[in-house]
């Protein structure tokens, strides 16, 4: 079929078009490696906030843009813990920190080291075990356990369930699946790796800059040790994720539309049956050698061959059992991963499809890969999905917002008192604007996207205070509100209302309010909680995806509304009816709660933003006498109950209604 006129070139322009058309192009996945380095920026500002001596990257197929809604991809999380200098050389010792050599000889597996522990005041091995993380070997090094780093995450996650050295979090509604790793850091680039710094492919891939930058991103140390060694319980993983990324993020679109159809190929054909013998890592790593071994072959109108060229180095890596990663050449990604049992019926599909030409990918259901490239065959028009693609990314990149507000500050001060909730608050806006400051891109956006939420909590703390000293709000809460009103559609303007309603003030209340339901669009508006994930899996607003397709982040003041969230020290500026919010627990109920991280909210009062709206608005009505108003807000919470999918504290709703009807007898 290949020899047919025009088949290669016609299939590959109509298969590149069903790609982009599902978010596989340029403008779509630059917006998702923006979404992915703003969460790390995020990440950055949050530990910068609690003095944390740690940082977080967001690797794997979210971060490079590599991903299709229906290929379902796991976020992967690297935290790396800096509390320590790992070394290769010993010129790069420090005195008074905690000092670990990498050893990477003959009695280590390619691609892992061990990792000596030295003594802090002297750049000499250490003599004693400090502790059960650490053994002696036969030579009499003493050596540190890489099981400190699963017991690590076991204490920061609560157990789970655990994927090698990561914790996965699987099954939350509303969130992608996500695999943590801890690491530690090494400045210098491995020694492993260093041979592939001065060699150079056919196709001049890596470039001399992209090797420059790649061997100054050094590389992390992941706890785990390879299958079968006699080592396994001391060796560390090596890991290049950062320089991978590197050369991610230098790949043309045709390259990455080809590792993408490999991922659906994988998870059509060979997953469902052989699920842990080939992986996307390999599938990534056969990418890049035939990139590095190919010239100018890599271009839209020739993605078939591009793709069978791909597979069929695949093919004979699978067969030889031997499949080289990139940058740490000696190391056999597919040592004890290849099952004897399994392997020739996977050589078997592999070369079915290859075979076929082309004609496979009329089989993948991903996506709807096949319904979309037939009708691109027939010269028929494809629905494209990239404005759903930006709604995901912007709803994501709002969560996080609302997940590092939630996780990182308000839960450790949730049973503060005034004088240090303030304290605490303030500290984490000066922060973040000096961050804000001095830094550029994405970390100053991450930061003043942030800084605007602690500045309306702390306006409603110092709120709360003023109305139990003196039941008036001073001038400098209300500054403090005023600087977070416009982070979302509602939920910073829905504090001050609430304030001016707790001193009595309805008429400045119901101003705010009013403006509030005017900005509020129905059609655009999408509602944002991370307290208890119960949110259903729901299409997002068709508006609100197209919005998203043509801006980033700073359309979230207009399209998004975050839950409002109350601290105990905020609780002169809630209603009553809401109040019992924050004492919902008994003891024996205290008894069963998760991680902090996961239920530290329940100390809090919780409410999505439209229900509290139209509740303010009912009980504001009721005091200025407003009947038809009264009636149009009741009226307007018992519709958001039953019409809106995406509530995430509908109890808390209900619960405000049923006193609400109380009223009304």
């Amino acid at each position: 079929m290949f020899q047919q006129p025009g088949y290669i070139e016609n299939v590959s322009l109509r298969l590149s078009e069903v790609l982009a058309d599902i978010g596989v192009n340029e403008r779509i996945t630059l917006k998702r490696r923006r979404a992915m380095l703003l969460v790390e920026s995020m990440y950055a500002c949050s530990y910068q906030i609690i003095d944390a001596n740690n940082f977080s990257y967001v690797f794997g197929s979210q971060s490079e843009g590599t991903t299709t809604p229906g290929l379902k991809s796991d976020t992967d999380q690297l935290m790396c813990i800096n509390n320590c200098n790992v070394i290769q050389d010993w010129a790069d010792w420090e005195p008074g920190v905690l000092n670990l050599l990498m050893i990477q000889d003959e009695t280590v597996s390619p691609g892992y080291c061990l990792l000596q522990r030295l003594r802090d005041d002297a750049p000499l091995p250490c003599n004693h075990v400090p502790d059960k993380y650490h053994c002696r070997d036969r030579t009499g090094r003493v050596l540190k356990k890489n099981i400190i780093m699963t017991d690590s995450l076991a204490v920061v996650f609560g157990g789970g369930e655990r994927h090698g050295p990561a914790y996965a979090e699987q099954g939350r509604p509303g969130t992608a699946d996500s695999d943590t790793v801890l690491a530690l850091t090494c400045k210098s680039w491995p020694l492993q790796a260093r041979q592939r710094l001065d060699w150079q492919g056919v196709g001049e891939w890596p470039s001399n800059v992209m090797k420059r930058y790649c061997s100054n991103t050094g590389c992390f140390v992941v706890g785990v040790g390879s299958k079968g060694s006699q080592n396994e319980e001391f060796e560390w993983r090596i890991s290049t994720s950062l320089a991978e990324r590197c050369l991610m993020f230098n790949l043309n679109i045709t390259q990455i539309r080809c590792y993408v159809l490999m991922k659906m190929i994988l998870k059509t054909f060979i997953k469902p049956h052989f699920e842990d013998n080939i992986s996307s890592f390999m599938c990534k790593t056969v990418l890049f050698h035939c990139i590095a071994n190919t010239s100018d072959i890599w271009r839209e109108n020739n993605l078939l061959v591009c793709l069978s060229i791909c597979l069929f180095v695949l093919y004979n890596s699978i067969l030889n059992e031997n499949c080289s990663h990139f940058l740490i050449p000696r190391n056999n990604l597919m040592r004890g991963h290849i099952s004897l049992e399994y392997k020739p019926y996977i050589l078997e599909i592999l070369l079915y499809i290859i075979n076929s030409e082309g004609r496979v990918l009329l089989e993948i259901e991903c996506d709807g890969l096949c319904a979309r490239l037939w009708l691109k065959l027939s010269y028929l028009l494809s629905f494209k999905t990239n404005d759903i693609v930006s709604g995901q990314l912007l709803h994501l990149t709002a969560r996080c917002v609302d997940q590092f507000l939630l996780e990182y500050t308000i839960i450790f001060i949730r049973n503060s008192g005034y004088a240090e909730a303030i304290q605490q608050l303030l500290k984490a806006i000066f922060k973040l604007v000096i961050t804000s400051t001095q830094c550029q891109g994405l970390d100053k956006t991450a930061s003043s996207l942030m800084a605007r939420w602690y500045c309306t909590t702390l306006g409603s703390v110092l709120a709360s205070l003023n109305i139990q000293q003196h039941n008036a709000i001073s001038a400098e809460a209300l500054t403090w509100v005023s600087l977070g009103l416009n982070t979302d559609v509602a939920s910073g303007k829905l504090k001050l209302a609430s304030m001016f309603y707790c001193i009595g003030d309805t008429q400045r209340a119901e101003i705010v309010l009013r403006d509030i339901e005017r900005s509020y669009d129905l059609n655009i508006v999408e509602p944002i909680c991370l307290c208890n994930c119960v949110i259903n899996d729901q299409a997002f607003r068709r508006e609100f995806n197209a919005i998203c397709d043509n801006h980033n982040e700073e359309v979230i003041k207009y399209t998004t509304a975050n839950c409002v969230k109350f601290l105990p020290c905020e609780i002169n500026c809630v209603p009553h009816e809401l109040r019992h919010e924050m004492f919902r627990s008994t003891q024996e109920d205290l008894a069963f709660r998760g991680l902090i991280f996961v239920d530290g909210w329940m100390d809090l009062a919780v409410v999505d933003s439209l229900p509290y709206l139209y509740f303010l608005q009912y009980k504001t009505y009721s005091s200025l006498g407003r009947q038809e108003d009264k009636q149009r807000a009741l009226s307007n919470v018992v519709r958001t109950i039953n019409q809106e999918p995406n509530l995430g504290h509908r109890e808390t709703a209900m619960n405000l209604l049923g006193q609400c009807m109380e009223k009304e007898d």
